[in-house]
């Protein structure tokens, strides 16, 4: 089975939305991610792969540098293929993430040895539960005025987690405050602390990020707002509302199953030596 990879995104789309539209949960973030690369938000290095079989898709990948290749819910038995048509093809990834299972199956048959690992859980709400109790403050949707102040803190976030991401997140956090996807917290008069949820896509919106700074944690700020962008998502459509945890932070894991969270499968992210 060949791989085929394509710089062309609205072709890619038309093909790949619709079978990675069959199970949005399970695909939240190729979804998202394909949104955001239609949108520009990034640039003509991404990587877009598909597999056929029959004339049907059977498989996606998508890699938007310098963030590792998103798998999807594929079948197992594409993965192997899909490393070795990349090796050949001399493409350069420095990582892999997606369901345990695949990215473990991938990495094992990457070239270079894993360097570090990431375990997340995806989550799924339930019931929506108030947080108990209530910090002190109100929410509210974040607007242009907040850009900078939203960007500083997305670097933060990033810095704390680790995470790779766009060198200038101005863009990104600029369109998500156009589509009214970031909330912000405000207690005294300030604000103490932000979250994002996506806009639906297929009935699907993911929270992230949320991010305290520290001189604000240990107040019930995450909790209220993890509650807040929740409400506001299924008050414009959403039917499935999820998130994703990091497993070795056992604190947030106990705060989103207390409002109502439960867990749907387990994910990893493997960096690459």
């Amino acid at each position: 089975m060949t791989w085929t990879f394509t710089s062309d995104i609205e072709v890619y789309a038309g093909m790949a939305e619709p079978w990675l539209l069959r199970d949005p949960v399970r695909n939240t973030v190729p979804l998202t991610v394909l949104r955001a690369v239609r949108s520009g938000l990034w640039g003509d290095d991404v990587l877009l792969g598909r597999l056929e079989r029959g004339g049907r898709i059977v498989a996606t990948a998508i890699q938007t540098p310098p963030h590792a290749l998103l798998l999807p819910d594929i079948p197992a038995d594409t993965v192997l293929d899909l490393a070795t048509d990349l090796i050949e093809k001399e493409r350069a990834v420095p990582g892999v993430a997606g369901p345990l299972p695949l990215a473990e199956a991938f990495a094992a048959s990457w070239w270079r040895p894993e360097a570090k690992r990431r375990a997340e859980r995806l989550y799924r709400l339930d019931a929506l539960v108030g947080p108990d109790p209530a910090p002190r403050g109100a929410s509210r949707v974040a607007v242009a005025d907040d850009l900078d102040l939203l960007v500083r803190w997305g670097e933060e976030f990033q810095a704390e987690a680790e995470a790779v991401g766009p060198v200038d997140l101005t863009p990104l956090v600029a369109s998500r405050i156009a589509r009214r996807e970031l909330v912000v917290w405000e207690a005294g008069g300030r604000p103490v602390a932000f979250a994002g949820a996506s806009s639906p896509i297929g009935g699907m919106s993911r929270v992230g990020p949320v991010y305290t700074p520290a001189e604000f944690r240990r107040k019930g700020y995450g909790t209220a707002l993890s509650h807040a962008v929740s409400a506001k998502v299924l008050t414009e459509g959403a039917e499935d509302v999820l998130l994703f945890t990091d497993l070795s932070n056992p604190t947030s894991n106990s705060i989103y199953r207390a409002i109502g969270y439960r867990p749907v499968a387990d994910y990893a992210s493997i960096t690459f030596a």
